[in-house]
């Protein structure tokens, strides 16, 4: 246990010497909302949807906290490369505590980045129904976290460049992003839209916060939770195979 502690402290010191990494990484959610949030507000408002803004803040938020929570996996090729990952493999514990260590080192680094985005959004003028409402909501945000860090762990541990990664990267990342419905509606969809929303689990996630904070849901916060819960054991017990078949 003391070195899922070690190894999540290190992934969470990390991010907060990285001052720069903390500031580069939210100009992509900031310019969604300034530019899409308040962009497309009107024609949403005259579609009688409301506000754009109150709609679309949860799945910014899913979505940093979708592409922090994958590109942890990045960590691991990096560590690969120069040579700290050996060093934390060869040491006398199970391969199944380093790999949960790193994993939820990556999903807290996540979560705090969702949290960033958040207090940004608040600043932009979203509004959740209640203060209440913040914990549940926190608790699907670690869910997401959980479920793409995890994620990335597979992809970083069954990689050995970062070529391969960047290239896994683009082909996932951004539709698992544009499938999860941050950024409209999911009624009224194509079948076959509506099918690959439906297997896209960070569409759930997106629901769940969007659901609590906002009070508008599309499958049921119950579902939600449990499709984001299935996901993460299955993709945590999929890291941990895929871990413990490293080599170095």
């Amino acid at each position: 246990m003391q070195v899922i502690y070690i190894l999540w402290l290190r992934e969470v010191k990390k991010y907060l010497r990285s001052r720069t990494q903390i500031i580069a990484s939210l100009g992509s959610p900031i310019m969604y909302l300034g530019v899409l949030g308040f962009g497309l507000g009107p024609i949403f408002r005259k579609a009688g949807e409301g506000s754009y803004l109150q709609f679309m803040a949860p799945g910014v938020i899913g979505m940093t906290i979708l592409f922090t929570s994958m590109f942890s996996g990045i960590a691991l090729l990096w560590d690969r490369q120069f040579g700290f990952l050996k060093e934390t493999l060869v040491a006398p514990v199970p391969r199944l505590w380093i790999m949960i260590g790193r994993t939820l080192g990556g999903a807290t680094v996540a979560i705090l980045q969702g949290l960033l985005i958040f207090i940004a959004c608040f600043i932009a003028g979203f509004r959740p129904v209640s203060v209440a409402v913040i914990p549940l909501a926190l608790l699907f945000m670690a869910l997401i976290a959980v479920v793409f860090a995890a994620l990335g762990t597979v992809i970083g541990s069954s990689l050995k460049d970062m070529q391969g990664f960047q290239l896994v990267m683009n082909f996932l990342v951004m539709p698992i992003f544009f499938l999860s419905g941050a950024l409209y509606p999911l009624t009224n969809l194509p079948k076959v839209l509506a099918v690959l929303t439906r297997i896209d689990p960070l569409t759930y996630g997106v629901d769940g916060v969007r659901t609590v904070l906002t009070g508008v849901t599309h499958f049921g916060v119950g579902m939600d939770a449990l499709v984001l819960m299935c996901a993460a054991i299955a993709l945590l017990g999929a890291g941990a195979w895929r871990f413990s078949k490293i080599e170095i």
